[in-house]
Order: structure tokens, then sequence, then C-alpha cells
């Protein structure tokens, strides 16, 4: 291709963003959607925001490891740069193939991200970008790479640098910029720079090679060593201040042997399998743990059906109320704090509102109960996805050295839910049944996201997200044993898992075995993908649930064995009945007179009981239990209490005499005011309590002296719903939005860009057309007669500017209707709006 036919080079990011098509736009906003939040009025604003710092902070802070590293390359190349000197930059003098091979993705990569722009000839890493990655003082450069010699001798005086340029043999100079020059291109020249360092001293290597992938600075005295004077004296180490010294940039790179990196990472570590089990073992496994966690989350809400722990001042539950839940659900703390945020995400708990405020219930979590398990499990699970409330912080300290607690504020980390999918997406692209090793999930996160300011930081918060995101996943049963299931699988959309090979078929349970298959990318899907995905993994789960089971075995030791699960109606009259003493495979309830008492009180008669025993039991009834049911039915209610303050009355006057001659009454007050009748001076309430710590068996009466059945009161909250995640950054824009984007920014580009006049005033950013109403009304009316199309500035009724290309097809009543090539349709526009017209140059196309 000659000169005159090879299109010109873009000389700026907007014009090469003008050069691009509508899908090469499209897919720089979706993967930057910050740029259009607001939509720009034009292209030269879309790059100028393209460039903006914190734009392009959040650009880099996205990118992979090696397009990072391409990145922080070119940021040490000369500006513009060609391909070939990038590619010794990232390959080295050895050219590693694999560099090679997956550079030009990479800066694929960066181009789409308009982080890069230019040709092969000419790429030119953006403005701030460079600055950003370029080393300095201040900020070291992560390829460990110092200043170029032009840089370093910035401040130096010509006197010394014509000595150093003796010493180094090159033929001194007139100027200090032919002596800079001359340097640098002995230091770029591997050949001359070899025969320069073969006559170095070996301790002044060794100082060369403990500075060379840096940090390239180092610290002299006023009097260098000998090993230091010889490199200074050759410029081969410059100084910077007083004491300091660097390494210039093109002695690093040739002792590196061109590299701009220590080691190049073109390829993401494969992540790999701990273990591979049979696919079956890991379905039953995890929904065994399924079904563990929706019994869970029911024992916290009925734990917490009568009003839970009070709220925080502050929000959040108290470290006290937190390990009175862990007791009662029998899991440590942070497990707890898991069931707790997870009830909360799913909008199963809340503040109930009122003025001592306390956790509650809310009226979904009735609605969640008489759902099928599988859709139940679902539910959990796609809040769980969504949820930007991270537990595993519970207990940690916030930025003001607040500790952090659990359904308190500072829970929510943004990048939590696309953690969550990309390691379920990791290990849904390993072999079915193959759980992999949990450094090699994290190691690939840090390849996809690396931290910046290298992988050393303390605060891995990712890294924490995925390690959290593995054990909640176990804990949910989306895994077993560590492998994704198959109703797992279905959640995320995902494919089938890929075959096994002969080689990888496990010899037994727990063989260790790599298995370097490259997971395929599972994208986040929509809320309608979402809710197929979910009904499908709750089918997949379903049959594998136990059945719940509509009876008990009774046993003479006055205990019940439920072998499984439970019906709701069995289950919710047995936890009256009874009390639960061990939880497993198998659930073991015990019968005492305190539960028996319990259901009496609930308005149960003692025939009921044994007809509830006799219905649901596929032992026979012990007698010790029948026993134990008539005698305290047969106590129950002898003694009445109402309010006088408070009463005691009872047909036995013996029975009375009995508690007034007991001490342990002493704190009731009682006296007697008849022969059956005692007063107390405590209320009816604690009237009872005293009673049955004394070992009867009182019953409350109203005031018609009927008994009162006393039945758990279920406290709800006003309806409420479940929190919303935090985003991560405005939201990737969905196809409507984008064609429209695309529409306004090209519309206003041409509007902008389109030639005026010669004598008419061009745009100058973004600025609108100035004429007044005459002037406006006359050109309109002439350019309806001659078709001719013009330049107008209008502003619409909410008063957001813009420039337009028209057509004027008729002008009347205060209106002008033209053909507005932006829009590509006829529109009609007051003129009291438009701000002024322009004509276009007669070759405007």
């Amino acid at each position: 291709m000659s000169t005159e036919d090879r299109p010109s080079a873009p000389r700026s990011l907007a014009e090469a963003l003008r050069g691009r098509d509508d899908v090469s736009l499209g897919a720089l906003l979706r993967s930057r959607p910050d740029l259009i939040t607001p939509v720009p009025t034009d292209l030269t604003q879309l790059a100028t925001r393209a460039g903006t710092r914190a734009s392009v902070v959040r650009a880099l802070e996205r990118l992979d490891r090696f397009a990072l590293q391409t990145a922080e390359a070119l940021a040490v190349a000369a500006d513009p740069a060609t391909y070939g000197e990038l590619l010794g930059l990232m390959a080295g003098d050895d050219a590693d193939p694999a560099v090679a091979q997956a550079l030009p993705h990479a800066l694929g990569v960066l181009r789409e991200q308009a982080l890069v722009w230019g040709g092969d000839d000419r790429l030119r890493l953006v403005r701030t970008a460079r600055e950003l990655l370029a080393p300095s003082p201040q900020h070291p450069s992560p390829t460990g790479l110092g200043p170029t010699v032009q840089e370093a001798t910035a401040g130096m005086s010509p006197g010394r640098i014509q000595e150093i340029v003796t010493a180094a043999g090159l033929p001194s100079t007139h100027d200090s910029v032919s002596a800079v020059t001359s340097l640098t291109e002995l230091f770029s020249d591997r050949r001359r720079m070899a025969a320069l360092l073969a006559g170095a001293p070996a301790d002044s290597l060794d100082v060369l090679e403990r500075l060379v992938w840096g940090p390239p600075y180092g610290q002299v005295t006023a009097d260098p060593a000998p090993r230091l004077r010889w490199l200074l004296d050759r410029g081969l180490l410059l100084p910077t201040a007083p004491g300091t010294v660097v390494l210039p940039r093109e002695v690093g790179l040739h002792l590196r042997r061109g590299l701009a990196h220590r080691t190049p990472e073109p390829v993401p570590p494969a992540v790999e399998a701990a273990a591979v089990h049979r696919p079956q073992v890991v379905d039953s496994t995890a929904a065994g743990q399924a079904y563990t966690a929706l019994a869970t989350v029911e024992e916290l809400l009925k734990d917490w059906d009568e009003g839970g722990p009070a709220v925080l001042r502050a929000g959040g539950l108290s470290v006290r109320d937190l390990k009175r839940t862990a007791v009662a659900l029998d899991v440590p703390e942070p497990v707890a704090a898991f069931w707790v945020e997870l009830a909360y995400a799913a909008g199963l708990i809340a503040p109930d509102g009122e003025a001592d405020e306390r956790y509650a219930a809310t009226p979904a979590y009735d609605e969640w109960r008489e759902l099928p398990a599988g859709e139940r499990w679902s539910r959990l699970v796609t809040a769980w996805l969504a949820a930007t409330r991270t537990a595993g912080l519970v207990g940690g300290r916030d930025a003001k050295d607040r500790t952090l607690s659990a359904l308190g504020p500072g829970l929510d980390r943004s990048a939590a839910p696309e953690v969550r999918h990309r390691v379920l997406a990791l290990l849904a692209g390993l072999p079915e049944g193959a759980a992999p090793a949990a450094e090699s999930v994290l190691a690939r996160l840090r390849w996809e996201r690396p931290l910046r300011g290298g992988a050393q930081r303390e605060d891995d918060l990712r890294g924490r997200l995925a390690e959290w995101a593995l054990s909640e996943a176990e804990l949910l049963g989306v895994t077993g044993r560590g492998a994704l299931s198959a109703h797992g699988r279905a959640l995320l959309g995902a494919p089938a898992a890929p075959a096994r090979s002969p080689e990888a078929e496990p010899s037994g349970p727990g063989d260790k075995l790599p298995v370097h298959h490259r997971p395929t990318h599972v994208p986040t899907l929509s809320a309608t993908e979402q809710a197929v995905a979910s009904a499908s993994a709750a089918r997949l789960l379903t049959p594998l649930l136990p059945e719940p089971l509509d009876h008990v075995l009774l046993q003479a030791d006055l205990t019940a064995v439920a072998p499984g699960p439970l019906r709701r109606p069995l289950a919710d009259m047995l936890g009256v009945l009874a009390d639960v003493e061990s939880k497993g495979g198998a659930t073991v309830y015990r019968f005492t007179p305190g539960s028996v008492r319990r259901a009496l009180d609930a308005g149960q008669s003692a025939s009921d009981l044994h007809a509830f025993l006799a219905a649901h039991s596929r032992t026979p009834v012990p007698q010790p239990l029948t026993y134990l049911i008539d005698d305290v039915a047969r106590r129950h209610g002898q003694l009445r209490v109402g309010a006088a303050s408070a009463y005691v009355r009872c047909d036995d006057d013996a029975v009375l005499g009995e508690i007034l001659a007991d001490k342990r009454a002493a704190a009731l007050g009682l006296r007697r005011l008849a022969p059956t009748v005692l007063a107390a001076q405590t209320d009816p309430a604690g009237l009872l309590e005293g009673l049955r710590a004394m070992g009867f068996a009182p019953a409350a009466e109203s005031a018609e002296g009927d008994v009162l059945i006393t039945r758990a009161h279920a406290h709800r909250t006003p309806p409420r719903s479940a929190p919303e995640p935090v985003p991560d950054g405005p939201p990737v824009p969905d196809d409507t939005l984008l064609a429209a984007a695309l529409r306004a920014i090209r519309a206003g580009d041409l509007a902008s860009t389109t030639p005026r006049k010669p004598g008419t005033a061009p745009a100058v950013n973004g600025e609108l057309p100035r004429t007044g109403a005459a002037e406006t009304l006359a050109t309109m009316q002439a350019a309806v007669l001659t078709g001719e199309a013009l330049w107008i500035g209008y502003v619409n009724a909410e008063g957001a500017a813009s420039q337009r290309v028209i057509a004027p097809i008729r002008v009347e009543g205060g209106f002008v209707t033209a053909y507005d090539h932006t829009a590509d349709e006829v529109r009609t526009y007051p003129l009291h709006r438009i701000t002024g017209v322009a004509e276009l140059a007669d070759d405007a196309g």
C-alpha cells in the first residue's frame, strides 16, 4: 500500500474511537459501563472520560495479569512504541513463544478497553495509565525498572555528563543532549554493553545483580567504595538524590535480556483437582448438606419466632446474642453469623421497627416454609449468590476500628457476588466429581484479577471472598466433598461437565491427581435466566432429599426417635410435646413433665396426646409414657392462678396449706383469704413460675374462671423486602440502553464534527451555535426552499443541550419540522428552544 493510499493514523484517542464501528464501541461501553453514566454528548467527550483517573484505575483493576503486564511494559517503552518493541519487552531476547502467541490477544484487550490506541507502528498507552504505571521514586513500577538515562540525568551538570561519556569509552560531545543520546544508544546496544560489562570488576557486577529486578534504587555514602565508583563513573548507576543512586532503565533491560517482567504470565494457572469422587457420592453428600441447611435456617427462625435478639443502637446483633444463637444452633459463631446473614439476605428476618426494636421473622418466612424443600433451598442459594453482605467479615474491624457485627452495617462488599460466581464457574470447568485444590483456585483468581501493588499485599479481599465462597458453598450443599454437584451446576446455568479422561479415573475415593483443564467462564445470568436456572436446580435436588415421614419410634425410656425429617404438623406438635435431645441423621426427642405440661398449656388434653402418639408411632406407646401424661394431666390445673394482684385457688385446702408451709413460698407473699383461696403479692406470671419451681402444676385462669390456653405467640415484622445488594460500579448496559447510547453518541459526534461554511465559528468543547431569533427564522425558511442541511443547537424541556444536523421541511406556527440526520428521523422542534443555527459546508457528507 502506498503512502497516499494508507489511511492516516489517529492523532488522538477521540480519533481512534471515531474510527471504530458500533460493535467495537459497544464492547468498550459494556466493559467500562462508567463511560456512559451519563451518556457522553459525542466521541470527544467519551475519549476525555475514558482518560480520567478514576475510570482508568477501574479499567486497570479489571485486567488479567498478562494484559496488565502488557500495559506495564508499554508504560516503560517509548511513546509511541512499535509492536516489535513491545514484543521485545514481553518476550525478551529469547523470544518466548508462549508470550508471542498470547500478546496479540492481550493487546487487543487493551485496545478494546481504550487503554491503548494507534496502529502496531505507533502504540500509545493513554496518558493517565502511563502516569499510573510508569516508574517514579514515589511509585515504583511493578516491572522493577527505574527511570531512563534521560530522566535520571535531567538535573546533572553538563561537565559531569561529559565525564561519564568519556569514562564509558564514548567520544565527548559539545552539548548535554547529544551526550545523553550517545550514552542511551550505548546502553541499548547489546553487543557494546556486553563489551563494557566484560571489563567490570566482579563485585561491581554483583551490585548490578542485586538491583536488576528491582527495586532499582540503592544507598551510597559520600565516599563510595571502588566497586560502586566504577559503576558511577560509567553511568551504570546514576545519582538521583544525595546518598541515593538508581539503575537506569536501559541498563536494567540489558541485564534482564530485554524482559520488562521477571516472569511473564501469558497463560492462566490451571485449576487442579485435589480429589475426584463418584458423581453420585458428590450429589448425595451435597443433598444431605442442603437438607441440613434448610433445617438450620428453620431452627434459627423457630428460635426467634416470638421475637429475636434486640437490635443494637448502631445496628446488628450483639456479641452475646450471636453466641447464644451459635449455642442454640450447635455451630461455631462464624457459621452462626453466616446463617443469620443468609436468612437476612433472603428476606426471612428483619428488624420489627418497634420502639424496643428486635429482630423477628418476616411474613415472607411463613410463605417460604410452605414451599417444597427444593424451592426453599433454591431461594436461599439464589439470595446467597447475589448478596453483597459478607458474613466472613463479622468480628473484624472497620476503617474506624469498630467491631463489625452480624446484621450490622459495614458488611457489604460489592465484589462478593462476582467472586462467588467465578469460583463456582471454575469448579464447573472441572470434570464431574472433581474437587479443586483451594490454592489453585486462589492462584487462578489472582491471575484473573491481580492485586495492585503486588500479590503480597495483606488485604487480599478477593482471596478471602473466594475462600469463604468455597466453605459457604459446602455449607449450603452447592458442593459435596468440595466438588460441584449436579444441582449446583444447574444453578449456574453451566453446560454439562467435561468428560473425564481415562487417566483421570480415580482408583479410590480421595485419590490426588492434577486436572489441567481450563474452566469455561460462566457469565452472570439475568434475573429471568437465574429464575429458570434456580427452578432447574430445585428439580434436580428434590429427588435427592429425604421424604418427610409421618411417624416416629416411641421407646420405653421416654424418648421418641424420628428416623428422618418429619412432616411439618407432626414436627410442630412433637416440638411442643417433647424436647429435642440430639440431632443428626435421626432426631431423638425426650418426654419430660415440663414438656407434657407445655402441651397441656397449649390446649391439648390427655386424651388428645394419647391419640396423637398412637396415631404417629410405629411402635406401641410405652406404659411409662402413658403414666407420665396421665400423671401430669391429673395435677394440671388443680391449682388456679388469677389476677387479684394474683391469687391461688384450690378445692383441696390441704394443698394450699402445704404451699403456705413451704419455705420456698416466702418470696411470693402468700396469705390465706379463704379455705380454698390464697392471695399473692406477685403478678400471675411470677406466681405461676414460683409454684412450678416448687413442683406443682398450676394453670392460669381467666376472670370468668376458665383455664387460659397459652400458645406461643409468633411475632412477625411488617412486610419487609430483602436488602438490596450494593452494586460494584455502574451496571452493565443492556442491549436497548447500549443501542440508544451509541445512537446518541454518534448523533452528537456528527453534529460536532460536521464542517461549517467559512466564517462560521466551529464548535469548541461542545459549545452550541448562537444566533438571534430573526436570523434563526430567516435561515430556516431559506433552507426549506434550498433543501440544505443546517447545524443547530437545541435545549429540550429538561434543560439538556445538544447539537443536531437537520434538513428543514417546513416552518410554521413557531415550530420547524425537519429531517434530523443525527436521530435519523423526522422531528418537530419549537423555534424558541433552538439556541442558534449555522450553515454547513457544501461538501459536508
